[in-house]
């Protein structure tokens, strides 16, 4: 399944409990909307500090704070919105050209990010004028 570029929702994915601690999986192309081409994932990261500050042209993520919390803010190029990651079960599916930025990471979080293609600069936005020049071409 593809969505409409600049659309996120939110990913829940199971829980399997038991005694010994729960279990929570993901499958690509059944739980999230891609094949994950990769996974990396951000971790002692300062709690002043910001990541993001970019869109992307064609790659699909799903993020997850496998542990503490930080913020996502969102950008479609018409409405913002933030949101608060802090279930390892819940993830945040971002589609194409969403300008996101992270801040406000509790102190051991860990940000594991799922991505539908392996890792290519050109795919990036790291301007915000550049980005939004993009969401007008393609609202045409």
């Amino acid at each position: 399944m593809t969505a409409v570029q600049g659309f996120v929702r939110q990913i829940d994915l199971p829980q399997i409990h038991d005694p010994r601690g729960d279990l929570t999986f993901v499958e690509g192309g059944k739980h999230i909307p891609f094949e994950i081409r990769r996974v990396y994932y951000l971790y002692n990261v300062p709690v002043d500090a910001e990541r993001g500050g970019h869109a992307h042209r064609e790659l699909e993520q799903v993020v997850f704070a496998l542990s503490g919390s930080f913020r996502i803010k969102i950008d479609d190029g018409r409405e913002k919105s933030e949101y608060w990651l802090r279930d390892p079960r819940k993830g945040l599916y971002i589609n194409r050209l969403v300008w996101r930025e992270m801040d406000s990471f509790s102190q051991g979080a860990v940000c594991m990010v799922l991505a539908s293609h392996r890792y290519d600069e050109g795919d990036y936005y790291r301007n915000y004028d550049d980005f939004l020049a993009a969401i007008r071409v393609a609202a045409e």
